[in-house]
């Protein structure tokens, strides 16, 4: 008999079936096994973090006109149809509804150890080599510029012009990718951003002797 965490599997793969290539299957995938790598440094309980990680991204907002009511609902009519109970329902939808970065100044006191790791993981996907292909594959995918010398950076932006910028690809990292590694929750978490931080350094530098002609 399959398992909850393998029906699960099955219904993000049909669900994100032609998903914008960041946000896809893949991602899911490297964020779940990601995510139980953490759990296994941890106390916590492993089905939430499967689930949560799993379920994290099954209608971003980003592709939803910043609706952020659309994933929890399908989340949780796909764990009532599986017989999840209740108690570990409500556990899913509290990591999917608050592991947003643009909700990082809505982050709750206190959060669960399934959310911290969760976020981890979804955040360490987002650094380092894949996280520069994803970073540049969503500015295409928006039709954004890659890099302009006289377009600054915006840092400190609120949940809504995070959600409105359109800004270039190269300023993403310094208004999100960079600042991820300082906010990691879990001390695996710390270890797996550390690598992946200085690899985007290093690419920036790169990056600007290629752009400059040096």
């Amino acid at each position: 008999m399959k398992s909850t965490i393998d029906n699960t599997i099955a219904f993000v793969k049909e669900k994100l079936e032609g998903a914008e290539a960041g946000h896809d299957w893949f991602h899911i995938e490297r964020v779940w096994k990601l995510a139980s790598q953490i759990a296994e440094t941890e106390e916590c309980d492993q089905e939430v973090v499967e689930l949560s990680a799993l379920l994290h991204d099954i209608a971003d907002p980003k592709f939803h006109n910043g609706d952020e009511t659309i994933a929890p609902k399908i989340s949780r009519a796909f764990l009532e149809e599986q017989n999840v109970p209740e108690e570990t329902i409500l556990k899913v939808l509290f990591v999917i509804e608050n592991i947003s970065f643009k909700n990082r100044d809505q982050a709750p006191v206190n959060p669960p150890i399934e959310l911290k790791i969760v976020q981890d993981a979804d955040r360490i996907d987002a650094i380092g080599a894949i996280g520069i292909a994803r970073t540049f594959n969503f500015g295409g995918f928006k039709n954004n510029l890659m890099y302009h010398p006289d377009i600054e950076p915006k840092l400190g932006m609120s949940k809504e012009e995070y959600k409105k910028s359109d800004g270039t690809t190269i300023n993403h990292f310094y208004e999100k990718l960079l600042l991820l590694k300082d906010m990691m929750n879990t001390e695996k978490g710390k270890k797996m951003a550390e690598e992946r931080h200085n690899y985007m350094l290093n690419f920036l530098d790169q990056f600007y002797k290629e752009w400059n002609v040096d």
